[in-house]
């Protein structure tokens, strides 16, 4: 596949590098530096970043939380990763700027299709905070529905699993990895690539996703170079 803008799904959860909770700085920095040499590349990129580390609003619901209001803590805590994110990006030498779905300047600029796109088109990364600026729906469903708005080539979802397989590697050690895989198949094998509605969307506007391990050093630029790393769903 050819990219020449993408929009890269982080999964908050992985932010937490070896801790239990919250963000470590050397994975931070290492994200940084890969985002930052795909992006002198001339990659137009946009990021959609998950909120795991810090808060999940469908775990606090199941303590009592409402689910509104657990869903926005959720949104906040994407808020937090990405100004962490931009914070780590500055740090290396990359030029981003941060949209948020909800009005909160000056932590962000509110979202807007254009705004991104202008902002990519002038070697900035677009990182878009805040999830969909509604309660739902998933940090999967807000980078599936950005990818489909800023008409991005893929959605490049990077996870600690190396790709799309036929069960769960983590818990099934005779699982085996596709290297392509349809969107209807996914459905089929009720295979968890994403959430339904994310998925969904995915596919009924064309927007191909690829799943790869964003946590081996050197994997996103390989990705980008057309290296066969992770699994193409379309």
């Amino acid at each position: 596949m050819e990219y020449n803008r993408i929009l890269l799904k982080l999964s908050g959860e992985s932010l937490m590098g070896d801790k239990q909770y919250g963000i470590d700085e050397v994975r931070l920095t290492q994200y940084a530096e890969q985002i930052h040499e795909v992006a002198q590349m001339g990659i137009q990129i946009a990021i959609v970043i998950g909120g795991g580390n810090i808060f999940r609003g469908l775990s606090g619901t199941s303590k009592g939380f409402d689910r509104v209001k657990g869903d926005q803590m959720g949104m906040l805590a994407t808020v937090i990763n990405s100004l962490a994110l931009s914070s780590a990006l500055i740090s290396v030498g990359q030029k981003n700027r941060l949209f948020t779905a909800i009005r909160m300047e000056p932590v962000g600029e509110l979202y807007s299709k254009w705004k991104a796109i202008e902002s990519m088109e002038k070697g900035e990364i677009a990182i878009i905070a805040g999830g969909t600026g509604n309660p739902f729906f998933t940090t999967d469903t807000a980078s599936a529905l950005r990818g489909i708005e800023i008409e991005a080539d893929a959605m490049l979802k990077g996870t600690r699993v190396d790709g799309v397989y036929t069960a769960d590697p983590e818990k099934d050690p005779n699982a085996t990895k596709f290297q392509t895989i349809s969107f209807d198949e996914v459905y089929k094998r009720d295979l968890k690539v994403m959430d339904l509605t994310a998925t969904t969307m995915c596919k009924e506007n064309n927007l191909p996703i690829v799943v790869f391990n964003m946590d081996i050093y050197g994997n996103l630029k390989k990705l980008i170079q057309g290296e066969n790393i992770g699994t193409l769903v379309k």
